[in-house]
């Protein structure tokens, strides 16, 4: 049986790929559920983020608000997009919830997935290195999620500057020595 598209959309902060993800989404004539991760706002800023991307949803979408269990949002039908993993991340860490088990029930249900995902996470690695032992936890948790998700991922596409990159599949490099 031929298993359904997983599409990861990875980029910096500001890099488009959440409008990226949710064109492909409306694009594909199908219905989206989308798996909102932010969970309540923890100050102003956030909120504003949040209900930016709430009014760049179609009414037509459905909303799913999984700040915790997201893997109980993959089954269904239409297409599901995650927005974000990143998001996702900090509130098991900081909710001191077994990332890794959390990472591999997530991992579980994709593999058996029966539509198409598509995924958003931020790349966090390619910065400064952070000041606190949270943040370098944070960092090398997201690193291996990304690495994770990138593996189980039929496509990655890289947003640099709203610049959407393939990173895979990717055409065999042609190396000279």
């Amino acid at each position: 049986m031929h298993k359904p598209e997983f599409i990861l959309v990875i980029g910096g902060a500001r890099s488009g790929k959440s409008r990226y993800a949710e064109e492909i989404a409306e694009r594909a004539g199908k219905p989206v559920t989308y798996a909102a991760t932010a969970g309540a706002p923890r100050d102003a800023e956030m909120e504003a983020r949040i209900t930016l991307h709430q009014s760049r949803r179609p009414d037509h979408w459905r909303t799913l608000e999984v700040p915790l269990d997201l893997a109980a949002a993959v089954p269904g039908e239409g297409i599901l997009l995650i927005d974000c993993l990143t998001l996702w991340l900090t509130n098991l860490m900081l909710g001191e919830h077994d990332i890794a088990a959390g990472r591999a029930r997530l991992l579980e249900a994709l593999e058996v997935r029966e539509r198409p995902v598509i995924a958003v996470a931020n790349e966090v690695g390619e910065g400064i290195v952070p000041a606190t032992p949270l943040g370098r936890a944070f960092r090398d948790e997201q690193g291996m999620l990304n690495q994770a998700m990138a593996r189980a991922a039929t496509t990655v596409i890289k947003m640099v500057a709203g610049i959407p990159l393939m990173v895979k599949p990717a055409p065999e490099p042609r190396i000279q020595l």
